[in-house]
């Protein structure tokens, strides 16, 4: 499976299979978590074989069969909630691919500290489920181009790519309050719209590698 295909086939999933990750999946997953956390300057971590996080008071009702989970956790800085969507939608979209299925979580779960490590001046800014899908997940209802972009008759058509790639990303309770601007000659900003919510930072890190593989990042150039 391609990465376009697996941002078509995405959907987020609430409820699990038990039944574990194989070894050769667990390593492949934790190699790309290495490259991530250089690359971000991050923490993520894999959790395996750990089913409290997403039982109880707080995960009640909404997610069931989860023991495999991404700890996202980062160094605090300016970029970090941004960073975290960007490389945690890379690790979604790689378990993708492999067989797997996922839901980003940012309040829903329960706070296992001794499951993974959160040093000192870092931050866990979310988790990511993880496993095989018990249920085909639901299907989104979607903006439309024109909504999040500037994209038209005069628009290169990878840009126009790149935003149907960004329509597809998950978004906090599906908000896409995100927009991409092409400026000539092959520059694109993106930039994320007001929200009462929040998440929009992460937000914007997801839908710019989504961006990014429906565009070609070999054909633009991000600028603020």
């Amino acid at each position: 499976m391609t990465l376009q295909e697996a941002i078509k086939q995405r959907k987020s999933v609430r409820k699990y299979l038990d039944k574990p990750l194989t070894q050769e999946v667990i390593d492949t997953l934790q190699a790309k978590i290495g490259e991530c956390n250089k690359l971000g300057n991050l923490h993520i971590q894999l959790v395996t074989n750990e089913p409290k996080a997403f039982k109880g008071r707080m995960a009640y009702g909404v997610f069931s069969g989860v023991s495999n989970y991404f700890a996202m956790v980062g160094k605090k800085c300016d970029k970090l909630s941004e960073n975290i969507g960007y490389y945690g939608e890379q690790l979604v979209l790689l378990a993708q691919t492999l067989g797997l299925n996922t839901c980003w979580v940012g309040l829903t779960y329960n706070n296992i500290k001794s499951a993974y490590v959160v040093e000192e001046g870092e931050k866990l800014c979310c988790m990511i489920a993880l496993g095989y899908g018990n249920e085909p997940g639901r299907n989104m209802k979607r903006k439309n181009i024109a909504q999040v972009s500037n994209a038209n008759e005069a628009t290169p058509k990878w840009f126009s790519d790149g935003v149907v790639s960004a329509l597809l990303a998950p978004t906090a309770i599906n908000q896409q309050k995100f927009h991409f601007e092409y400026i000539a000659p092959d520059r694109v900003r993106a930039k994320r719209t007001f929200s009462l919510f929040g998440y929009t930072k992460m937000d914007l890190g997801i839908v710019k590698y989504h961006f990014e593989v429906g565009a070609g990042k070999e054909n633009f150039e991000w600028i603020e």
